[in-house]
């Protein structure tokens, strides 16, 4: 008897591969994913720019970043003695502005780096509701906790995302022809909005990602939203603030999309390091005894044995660390 309908997202028309290298952009899902394929060992640029909700501000900094602009500089904003910058996340503070705007161009500037050379840009949307900051008509990634007035409040039009994405397309494909887009609307519920135009705001990403995969061959889409919305259809797979999905779901998602996304080689590949990761974490309870000399030497052949470029340098450095303890202690 089954109590939930599994669901299994279709395998991607193009996979992802171990020596791939993926730019991550977006909400805070787009981390979690990020950090998990840089767990597995693959090369990460993990969210560059902070948590992004909007489509609009995920365009404009991808957008910045390949044509080499600087940030705008009506959008430098400063509260109690910090600089911040409306169209980056909070993480990005300084004590001056010029101090910020030197951070700000490195970032951008090594983002438009990593897009030129990556396989995969993974876009993670979460929210179709947008702030406009009305000095300036923009629309903003953060308000950075400035007064409300500043700031109007709006659902973005179906048309004009789908016109964002589509110019943004157009230039992603001009700075780097191979790249492969993989689009996912994040389960992460925007309560705050309300429930009702939390449903509609999902709705118009959701439509947008649609119709960007049936017109561009190189734009995919992996369904963490409705894993999330209909497989995992209960409130314990949330936390606490039955916002955020929970680790265990976290967890499901990312084993979902490895069964998607990722190559027979890659999957091979993380079957083996995880292995690996479980006897790094063994301790020994009897001391350094021979027996685990020889478990040592033999997780040291394992990471020896794995594919030329898995930069395992610092697990290298710590087996043979161990090892030269028990040799010091006369562990045969």
């Amino acid at each position: 008897m089954q109590f939930h309908t599994e669901l299994a997202p279709s395998t991607l028309s193009v996979s992802i591969g171990l020596n791939d290298q993926i730019v991550t952009v977006g909400s805070c899902f787009a981390e979690v994913i990020g950090g998990q394929l840089a767990d597995y060992k693959l090369a990460v640029t993990n969210n560059p720019f902070g948590t992004v909700f909007n489509p609009v501000s995920i365009s404009k900094l991808l957008v910045m970043s390949l044509r080499d602009q600087l940030p705008d500089e009506r959008l430098y904003v400063e509260r109690d003695g910090i600089w911040f910058h409306h169209d980056f996340h909070s993480s990005y503070w300084a004590h001056s502005r010029e101090e910020l705007k030197n951070r700000l161009m490195v970032v951008l500037s090594e983002t438009g780096t990593a897009l030129r050379n990556a396989n995969w840009l993974m876009l993670t949307m979460g929210s179709a509701v947008v702030y406009r900051h009305i000095e300036t008509e923009q629309v903003v990634a953060n308000c950075h906790k400035m007064p409300g007035h500043q700031f109007e409040k709006y659902l973005y039009q179906i048309d004009h995302l789908r016109a964002e994405f589509n110019m943004l397309l157009r230039i992603l494909r001009r700075a780097n022809p191979r790249l492969q887009v993989l689009l996912t609307v994040s389960p992460v519920r925007h309560t705050r909005d309300t429930l009702p135009l939390n449903s509609v705001s999902k709705a118009a990403l959701r439509l947008l990602a649609h119709e960007l995969t049936v017109w561009n061959d190189c734009v995919h889409y992996f369904p963490a939203f409705e894993i999330m919305q209909d497989d995992l259809r209960d409130y314990r797979f949330y936390e606490a603030d039955m916002i955020h999905p929970n680790a265990q779901a976290q967890d499901y998602i990312v084993e979902k999309f490895a069964q998607s996304a990722f190559d027979a080689d890659l999957r091979a590949f993380v079957g083996e390091w995880s292995s690996i990761k479980k006897a790094l974490a063994h301790r020994p309870l009897y001391g350094q005894t021979s027996s685990h000399r020889r478990f040592l030497t033999h997780i040291l052949a394992r990471l020896q044995a794995l594919p030329a470029g898995i930069d395992v340098s610092v697990e290298l450095a710590e087996v043979r660390t161990r090892l030269e303890q028990c040799i010091m202690n006369n562990v045969e």
